[in-house]
């Protein structure tokens, strides 16, 4: 494997990474050579033609996009916009999801009648990867899934769909922390067209722990068995903070390192739980004990319980009322604990949720938890915003300056919101405060992540002295730490080779 300075990357034209797995690593992956490509003084963008996830961002031309195509535009240094991932889903139950087009809300589809969808999904991929190109030196394009998922293959869209159509060549990463990479990588190619097999052009390993020289006989084997090279093994990169793209951390559970006081905060887990990155802040930092709070688990003693965002807010009500949460907050409460709700979190803390139309499932009317003096009703209309403002329940002459997005489709009226948590610019109310101080609320997303917020909003949940984690400036750290490792373990030479 070559040995390269970090400079020396400057593709031009397209390349795919798709994966033999989900969570094979391809998210990063791109984010790390996009951050290699701006190095370069290439004008590169990340690319994922269909995304599945409820973790999203809100681009700068007003739409939504996947999260982890938002955090491969801040590795690019370009803004983040629509046209990076025109066609996401949102799961809103496990047969159906919200299709989103270029940026904005299409339709509730179930699987079947997306499938028949797909040919006119497919003509909104192909117009935003005609504009890329249009106005970049290179596109990186992220795959989905795998494209050994046979079943999926007609109308596929995701992957070699995809790839076949643009005629763009393709790199396949696989885990070999799962164990069995070899077999991964050779059961891919086996179920793949003739076609298919001939558009990969070589493989990278991921998440590789231990001495490389005792793996290097079975690279050898798999090059010689395929005929395609393996363009480097990437090692295990531990503490990486990074936007997940949709699953939930495997570490459930943070402990921060600080000797004095840590403020331990609780998550629940719900089934549906959306913008999760809300919460990499917290996990982050070095005065906070962290826990995802899994199902048929009792939730456990905390300083501040924290309801996030769920893309079915009533299916969820419903989840933490049969795991105990109901009973559970208001234990807490009687305590002097403090609860904070984010977009749908909110939502559940008001006294009823109604879903006239059926947006998020069955249509109906549900309530809340009642412990805010708040109504909300689903709308067609999504709320897409990137905001600014400033805290109101932090002390002092000076409040917190605050920064998030607002992803939501509920409208939410009520006394409550005479006592706004968030007073953003324009002087806008957002979300609310309880009379006794106990319970907030907002509709923002990423409200942990302005250094000053996070430490004004863990000093009120009672955290003394909280330090001002900047959580922006971690992740830039790590997206440089995570090029620097692709410049060292890939063979950058051969891989820029490869862009068409």
């Amino acid at each position: 494997m070559a040995t390269q300075t970090l400079m020396q990357f400057a593709p031009r034209g397209t390349l795919m990474i798709q994966g033999t797995t989900s969570d094979a690593g391809k998210s990063t992956l791109v984010a790390g050579l996009c951050r290699l490509a701006r190095r370069g003084g290439v004008r590169v963008a990340p690319f994922k033609p269909q995304n599945m996830a409820l973790n999203s961002a809100v681009t700068v031309d007003g739409g939504e996009i996947g999260r982890a195509q938002a955090l491969q535009a801040i590795a690019a240094g370009v803004d983040a916009e629509i046209d990076f991932n025109p066609v996401l889903l949102k799961p809103t139950s496990d047969r159906g999801a919200q299709v989103i087009i270029h940026g904005h809300a299409h339709a509730n589809l179930d699987a079947r009648a997306y499938h028949a969808y797909k040919t006119v999904a497919f003509e909104a991929v192909l117009a935003s990867y005609a504009r890329l190109q249009q106005r970049f030196d290179a596109i990186i394009v992220e795959g989905a899934g795998s494209p050994a998922e046979v079943n999926l293959r007609d109308r596929d869209i995701a992957n070699m769909g995809f790839a076949e159509r643009v005629d763009c060549p393709v790199v396949l990463v696989a885990d070999i922390d799962r164990g069995g990479v070899f077999a991964h990588l050779l059961g891919t190619l086996a179920c793949l067209s003739e076609t298919e097999r001939a558009r990969i052009r070589g493989f990278v390993i991921n998440r590789f722990r231990g001495d490389i020289s005792l793996l290097q006989p079975g690279l050898d084997w798999l090059e010689a068995q395929t005929g395609k090279p393996v363009l480097g093994v990437v090692p295990y990169l531990h503490g990486l903070t990074l936007d997940a793209e949709d699953m939930l951390p495997s570490q459930l559970h943070t402990r921060g390192e600080a000797g004095g006081e840590l403020l331990k905060v609780i998550v629940p887990a719900l089934p549906r739980i959306s913008n999760h990155t809300d919460f990499d802040a917290l996990r982050a930092h070095p005065q906070v004990d962290f826990s995802y709070v899994r199902a048929g688990t009792a939730p456990p003693p905390a300083d501040l319980i924290v309801l996030p965002g769920s893309k079915s807010v009533q299916r969820d009500l419903a989840w933490l009322r049969e795991n105990g949460w109901d009973r559970a907050i208001e234990r807490h409460l009687r305590y002097g604990g403090k609860v904070l709700g984010i977009c749908g979190g909110m939502q559940m803390l008001g006294r009823t949720v109604d879903d006239p139309q059926g947006f998020e499932g069955p249509a109906g009317c549900v309530n809340g938890l009642g412990l805010l003096d708040l109504d909300t009703t689903l709308t067609a209309d999504k709320l897409l915003d990137n905001v600014t403002g400033r805290l109101t329940l932090s002390a002092g002459p000076n409040p917190a300056p605050v920064r998030g997005y607002e992803i939501h489709m509920g409208r939410t009226t009520g006394a409550a919101l005479g006592r706004p948590a968030v007073m953003l610019d324009g002087e806008r109310p957002d979300g609310a405060i309880s009379a006794d101080n106990q319970i907030a609320a907002t509709y923002l997303h990423g409200i942990f992540d302005t250094p000053q917020a996070c430490a004004a909003l863990l000093e009120w949940a009672g955290l003394r002295g909280a330090a001002a984690l900047d959580y922006p400036a971690l992740r830039e750290a790590s997206l440089d730490r995570l090029a620097d490792t692709l410049g060292q373990a890939l063979d950058l030479d051969a891989l820029g080779a490869m862009f068409a």
